[in-house]
């Protein structure tokens, strides 16, 4: 699926305005994330850490939880963190493996502002699957 420019940019600002809410007072590292969801709203999330690093939770992961409490699910995933394409984290990998290998995440990239957009897939090629039969 080709992403529109306007679709893109509003997942970015969406993903930047979490950012700066981020929980970060260990590490300063503050990511924020957004969901395109299938129904066209767009949930946020933040990092959010604890001083028991273990209990922190990604961006990525909170907004995803966003999208499905709201009875959602997700089309595209935005990504915006402190360093330039900055990808999701392994265990973020696997969560966002569950709603299909090819949903596309949307990177920023480096100077001039743009973008990279990459699939689950892209990132995790070998994702664990559960097959329960």
């Amino acid at each position: 699926m080709e992403l529109a420019p306007l679709t893109i940019e509003r997942l970015l600002n969406a993903a930047r305005e979490a950012q700066n809410h981020a929980w970060a007072p260990y590490s300063h590292f503050q990511v924020g994330a957004a969901v395109l969801a299938e129904d066209g709203r767009v949930f946020q999330g933040c990092n959010m850490e604890n001083a028991s690093y273990g209990l922190t939770v990604c961006a990525e992961r909170n907004a995803l939880a966003a999208t499905v409490v709201a009875g959602a699910r997700p089309a595209v995933v935005a990504v915006v963190g402190p360093q330039v394409g900055l990808p999701p984290c392994g265990a973020c990998r696997q969560v966002l493996a569950e709603f299909g290998l090819d949903l596309q995440i949307v990177l920023t990239a480096p100077d001039p502002p743009g973008h990279t957009v990459v699939t689950v897939r892209d990132l995790l090629p070998d994702a664990f699957s559960f097959d329960p039969r």
